[in-house]
C-alpha cells in the first residue's frame, strides 16, 4: 500500500535562495515548524538526523540518507521507520524558475510499507499541515533574505 503528500507554493525568490535556505539543515531550528532540528548535509549518500514536529503529533527523529541533491533544483532523502518495510518514505523537494521571476516549491513525500492503511489518515492530518507549514516559514525567510541583499 502506498499513500502521497503533496504541497507546493510560489516564493518571490530565485531557485538559489530557495535551494540556500533548504539546504541550510544548522539553521532549522531559527525558522522551520516542522523539521525543528536537522543534522547532515545536503550531499548524496549522506545520513541527516532530522528532528520532525508534525501538526498534532509527537515529535519523532529520524535518519534517513540523502538520495539526490542537484543545485537549486531537487533534493530528496529515503528512509523508513523501524525495519525496512514497515513504513518507507522518500521525500523530494522540487524547485522550479517561474516565468515571471521567483520560485515554485514543491514539497512531496510516498510513503509505502504493511503500516501504510493504518498511518496515511494520521499522515494527511498531522503531516500533511506540516509540509505546509513549513513552506510558509521556507518562502518567508528566503524572501526576506532575498529582499535583504537586493532591496
Amino acid at each position: 500500500m502506498k499513500t502521497h503528500l503533496l504541497s507546493e507554493i510560489e516564493i518571490d525568490a530565485p531557485p538559489q535562495r530557495v535551494w540556500q535556505v533548504l539546504t541550510d539543515l544548522s539553521a532549522y531550528p531559527d525558522w522551520n515548524p516542522f523539521i525543528v532540528r536537522a543534522e547532515g548535509r545536503a550531499l548524496v549518500g549522506s545520513r541527516l538526523a532530522l528532528r520532525m514536529q508534525p501538526v498534532g503529533g509527537r515529535p519523532l527523529t529520524l535518519r534517513p540518507t540523502v538520495v539526490e541533491a542537484t543545485e537549486s533544483a531537487r533534493f530528496s532523502w529515503r528512509g523508513t521507520v523501524g525495519i525496512p518495510g514497515l513504513l518507507d518514505a522518500e521525500h523530494v523537494f522540487r524547485i522550479t524558475e517561474r516565468a515571471n521571476g521567483g520560485s515554485r516549491l514543491n514539497q512531496d513525500e510516498q510513503f509505502q510499507g504493511v503500516l501504510v492503511p493504518l498511518m496515511a489518515k494520521s499522515l494527511r492530518r498531522k503531516t500533511l499541515p506540516a509540509f505546509v507549514a513549513m513552506n510558509e516559514a521556507l518562502k518567508q525567510r528566503a524572501e526576506r533574505i532575498d529582499s535583504a541583499i537586493h532591496g
